[in-house]
């Protein structure tokens, strides 16, 4: 049986932030909060996941990502 999921490391303080926004909100955890962001920043790009990002398709995503707190 074949583990489809990684381990990705965050800020403990964004982590704590992420529990305080979604306590009322219908996520069930931080990791489906974060799982759900993510999926709709790349639903933006509208291309397939697995599909290589342009240099400035990347470029926006990483801004997204600062803005979100995920990256310094």
């Amino acid at each position: 049986m074949t583990n489809n999921k990684v381990t990705i490391k965050i800020p403990r303080r964004l982590y704590l932030k992420i529990q305080q926004l979604i306590a009322d909100s219908g996520f069930n955890s931080a990791t489906d909060f974060i799982v759900y962001v993510l999926r709709d920043v790349l639903s933006e790009t509208g291309k397939e996941e697995t599909e290589e990002f342009t240099a400035e398709e990347l470029k926006s995503l990483k801004q997204k990502l600062r803005n979100l707190g995920y990256l310094d």
